[in-house]
């Protein structure tokens, strides 16, 4: 009925778990308090004893990294550690971090107990890294004055603060910089439930009417990402304005997410682009990264970091040494049956589990 008020919508990339310029400016979404940060159980406990003991000491806490998939709430959860210490909070990544000044100004600008944010933290320049080592250890600021033989090393005191490193691969983090911090926490993917809620506190803050149905259906799709989610609300809540509704209904979700090209599980035209390749294609497989990146039009680390990750967990997709084979279920998904050869290459790949 209200198709022909949509035709040419040109869909946007829903999926991909980084930030845009769009989701920065939703601050009203981030929660403030733990109380309010749904999900991350066992993480948000044990911070909590870790702030509740650092302010009765009346110490600085221990720095802190985050790791995970992207779009989980690595930089919020830093917010509320700030919150929850009553510390302000500086924020910064680490391909912002170019050189080992910009580096030492910010330290120095720290006040006693303030965080310290470092988005990406693996990406940091190696020389920048090294200076973070005495910075984190001894809360010194080592500077080399002169060159040659009369060059001398001056170190610089500073205030006693928490770094907070947030990264999507802890195994690029270099060994002296991870042994360094003293809580490692990594968040995990988002149950449908947590994400239900995350949801309809989302649409309450944005000041959208939604009924319970819709926003377990968002939340369905969103592959197990806040990010992800909150994206979804903002774009089903543009299809029931045009649409004239009230509140929003699992029939408008339903019919924006359709509309998005976004299935009952979440895949998106890439993925189906993706697993279709790899089996009318290849055969199911094997297929290298760049091989299929090339077939499918597609950036190689792209499908690396926002499509494969998905794929992995749903048990659609595995990566052999020889490159990426379809398996049972993402034939079932693309409602295709496997050959014999796919047939013999997936029973292979489950021996050598």
């Amino acid at each position: 009925m209200f198709e022909e008020e949509f035709e040419g919508y040109e869909g946007e990339n829903l999926v991909a778990s980084t930030k845009t310029e769009y989701d920065i400016e939703e601050n009203v979404l981030r929660p403030k308090t733990m109380a309010d940060y749904v999900g991350q159980q066992k993480v948000k406990d044990n911070l909590s004893v870790y702030i509740t003991a650092a302010r009765a000491r009346g110490e600085a806490l221990d720095h802190v990294l985050l790791y995970g998939p992207p779009g989980l709430g690595k930089t919020t959860l830093a917010h509320i550690i700030a919150a929850e210490m009553g510390v302000s909070i500086k924020l910064t990544s680490g391909p912002a971090i170019e050189r080992s000044g910009d580096l030492a100004a910010i330290l120095t600008n720290l006040n006693e107990g303030d965080v310290l944010f470092i988005d990406e933290i693996h990406r940091l320049n190696r020389s920048v890294e090294e200076i973070l080592y005495s910075a984190m250890e001894d809360f010194v600021l080592d500077i080399i004055v002169g060159k040659g033989p009369s060059a001398r090393n001056i170190r610089f005191p500073l205030k006693k603060f928490t770094l907070i490193g947030a990264t999507t691969r802890a195994g690029m983090l270099a060994s002296p910089l991870r042994d360094r911090f003293g809580i490692l926490n990594r968040l995990e993917m988002y149950s449908p439930e947590e994400l239900t809620q995350i949801v309809t506190r989302s649409a309450a803050a944005l000041g959208i009417q939604m009924q319970a149905d819709a926003a377990a259906e968002i939340a369905r799709r969103s592959r197990g990402t806040p990010r992800i989610a909150n994206r979804l609300l903002k774009r089903v809540r543009d299809f029931s304005i045009v649409k004239g509704n009230d509140a929003v209904t699992r029939s408008d979700a339903r019919f924006a997410l359709e509309r998005l090209e976004i299935d009952e599980l979440g895949l998106d035209g890439t993925d189906r682009n993706l697993l279709s390749a790899l089996i009318d294609k290849f055969g199911g497989g094997p297929a290298g990264l760049e091989t299929l990146a090339a077939t499918i039009n597609e950036d190689a680390n792209t499908i690396e970091d926002v499509y494969e990750p998905y794929l992995l967990q749903l048990g659609f997709i595995a990566r052999t040494p020889r490159g990426r084979i379809c398996l049972k279920d993402g034939y079932k998904h693309m409602g295709l049956e496997p050959s014999v050869k796919a047939r013999r290459q997936m029973s292979l790949f489950e021996t050598e589990d």
